[in-house]
Protein backbone atom coordinates (compact mmCIF):
# COMPACT_ATOMS: atom_id res chain seq x y z
CA UNK A 1 0.00 0.00 0.00
CA UNK A 2 1.10 3.16 -0.67
CA UNK A 3 1.77 5.82 1.95
CA UNK A 4 1.67 8.98 0.76
CA UNK A 5 2.82 10.61 3.98
CA UNK A 6 5.97 8.75 3.42
CA UNK A 7 6.60 8.79 -0.51
CA UNK A 8 8.88 10.82 -1.20
CA UNK A 9 7.91 12.80 -4.43
CA UNK A 10 4.48 13.40 -2.81
CA UNK A 11 6.44 15.18 -0.19
CA UNK A 12 8.86 16.94 -2.04
CA UNK A 13 5.81 18.24 -4.41
CA UNK A 14 3.83 19.53 -1.44
CA UNK A 15 6.83 20.97 0.15
CA UNK A 16 7.51 23.31 -3.49
CA UNK A 17 4.30 23.78 -3.49
CA UNK A 18 3.52 25.62 0.08
CA UNK A 19 7.16 27.79 -0.47
CA UNK A 20 6.10 29.00 -3.80
CA UNK A 21 2.70 29.87 -2.32
CA UNK A 22 4.75 31.40 0.55
CA UNK A 23 6.66 33.30 -2.02
CA UNK A 24 3.64 33.75 -4.38
CA UNK A 25 1.96 35.84 -2.04
CA UNK A 26 4.89 38.34 -0.74
CA UNK A 27 5.76 38.86 -4.53
CA UNK A 28 2.33 39.55 -5.75
CA UNK A 29 1.39 41.77 -2.75
CA UNK A 30 4.62 43.56 -2.51
CA UNK A 31 5.66 44.14 -6.13
CA UNK A 32 2.80 42.62 -8.03
CA UNK A 33 4.07 39.72 -9.58
CA UNK A 34 3.63 36.45 -10.26
CA UNK A 35 6.25 33.60 -8.80
CA UNK A 36 6.65 32.40 -12.85
CA UNK A 37 7.68 35.99 -13.58
CA UNK A 38 9.34 36.39 -10.44
CA UNK A 39 11.22 32.79 -11.87
CA UNK A 40 11.88 34.60 -15.33
CA UNK A 41 13.52 38.12 -13.23
CA UNK A 42 15.54 35.59 -11.28
CA UNK A 43 16.99 33.53 -14.38
CA UNK A 44 17.73 37.14 -16.22
CA UNK A 45 19.11 38.53 -13.04
CA UNK A 46 22.37 36.31 -13.76
CA UNK A 47 22.60 35.51 -17.05
CA UNK A 48 21.04 37.93 -20.04
CA UNK A 49 19.96 38.93 -22.38
CA UNK A 50 18.36 35.00 -23.44
CA UNK A 51 15.60 33.74 -25.38
CA UNK A 52 12.32 32.75 -23.71
CA UNK A 53 13.41 29.01 -24.63
CA UNK A 54 16.46 29.76 -22.71
CA UNK A 55 14.04 30.28 -19.71
CA UNK A 56 12.21 27.01 -20.14
CA UNK A 57 15.21 24.88 -20.34
CA UNK A 58 16.68 26.85 -17.10
CA UNK A 59 13.89 27.12 -15.14
CA UNK A 60 11.94 23.55 -15.77
CA UNK A 61 8.65 25.82 -16.48
CA UNK A 62 7.19 24.59 -19.53
CA UNK A 63 6.80 27.15 -22.66
CA UNK A 64 2.91 28.37 -22.23
CA UNK A 65 3.79 29.51 -18.53
CA UNK A 66 7.11 31.05 -19.79
CA UNK A 67 5.49 32.92 -22.46
CA UNK A 68 2.28 33.99 -20.35
CA UNK A 69 5.05 35.48 -17.94
CA UNK A 70 7.38 36.84 -20.59
CA UNK A 71 4.37 38.73 -22.08
CA UNK A 72 3.05 40.29 -18.79
CA UNK A 73 6.78 41.57 -17.94
CA UNK A 74 7.12 42.92 -21.45
CA UNK A 75 3.67 44.52 -21.03
CA UNK A 76 4.60 46.03 -17.18
CA UNK A 77 7.73 47.31 -18.96
CA UNK A 78 10.29 45.11 -17.19
CA UNK A 79 11.53 43.23 -20.39
CA UNK A 80 12.38 44.05 -23.69
CA UNK A 81 12.72 41.85 -26.63
CA UNK A 82 15.17 42.49 -29.64
CA UNK A 83 15.67 40.38 -32.37
CA UNK A 84 19.13 38.65 -32.29
CA UNK A 85 21.86 39.97 -34.16
CA UNK A 86 22.56 36.93 -36.57
CA UNK A 87 19.06 35.40 -36.40
CA UNK A 88 16.32 37.39 -36.83
CA UNK A 89 13.69 34.95 -35.78
CA UNK A 90 15.05 34.67 -32.43
CA UNK A 91 14.40 37.33 -29.42
CA UNK A 92 16.39 38.17 -26.67
CA UNK A 93 15.31 39.28 -23.68
CA UNK A 94 16.16 41.45 -20.99
CA UNK A 95 15.41 43.87 -18.33
CA UNK A 96 14.49 47.41 -18.98
CA UNK A 97 15.59 49.89 -16.50
CA UNK A 98 12.74 49.47 -14.25
CA UNK A 99 12.89 45.55 -14.45
CA UNK A 100 17.01 45.58 -13.27
CA UNK A 101 15.13 48.16 -10.61
CA UNK A 102 12.40 45.46 -9.43
CA UNK A 103 15.27 42.67 -9.56
CA UNK A 104 17.18 44.92 -7.46
CA UNK A 105 14.68 44.96 -4.88
CA UNK A 106 13.36 41.33 -4.46
CA UNK A 107 16.35 39.64 -5.39
CA UNK A 108 17.89 40.48 -1.63
CA UNK A 109 14.17 39.96 0.17
CA UNK A 110 14.24 36.64 -1.25
CA UNK A 111 17.28 35.68 0.06
CA UNK A 112 16.58 37.16 3.08
CA UNK A 113 13.31 34.82 3.09
CA UNK A 114 15.65 31.73 2.13
CA UNK A 115 17.49 32.58 5.31
CA UNK A 116 14.81 32.57 7.68
CA UNK A 117 13.24 29.42 6.20
CA UNK A 118 16.08 27.69 6.47
CA UNK A 119 17.36 28.66 10.11
CA UNK A 120 16.05 25.87 11.48
CA UNK A 121 18.71 23.65 9.92
CA UNK A 122 22.31 23.66 11.22
CA UNK A 123 25.42 24.82 8.46
CA UNK A 124 26.28 20.94 8.36
CA UNK A 125 22.30 19.82 8.13
CA UNK A 126 21.87 22.51 5.25
CA UNK A 127 25.01 21.12 3.55
CA UNK A 128 24.28 17.51 3.86
CA UNK A 129 20.63 19.11 2.47
CA UNK A 130 22.32 20.50 -0.67
CA UNK A 131 24.18 17.71 -1.35
CA UNK A 132 21.53 15.14 -1.31
CA UNK A 133 19.35 17.19 -3.12
CA UNK A 134 22.23 17.05 -6.06
CA UNK A 135 22.68 13.34 -5.44
CA UNK A 136 18.65 13.33 -6.27
CA UNK A 137 18.52 15.12 -9.41
CA UNK A 138 21.82 13.78 -10.82
CA UNK A 139 19.94 10.15 -9.84
CA UNK A 140 16.74 11.54 -11.68
CA UNK A 141 18.60 12.42 -14.47
CA UNK A 142 20.26 8.87 -15.09
CA UNK A 143 16.38 7.43 -14.97
CA UNK A 144 15.29 9.69 -17.47
CA UNK A 145 18.00 8.74 -20.33
CA UNK A 146 17.46 4.70 -18.95
CA UNK A 147 13.89 5.22 -20.52
CA UNK A 148 15.05 6.48 -23.58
Amino acid sequence: MLDLDDFLPYRLNVLAKRVSRELARRYEAQFGISIPEWRVMAILGREQPLSSNDIVERSAMDKAKVSRAVTSLVEAGLLSRDTHPSDQRLLRLSFTPAGRTLYDRIAPLALEWQQRWLNCLDEGELAQFKALSGKLETQLEQLARDVL
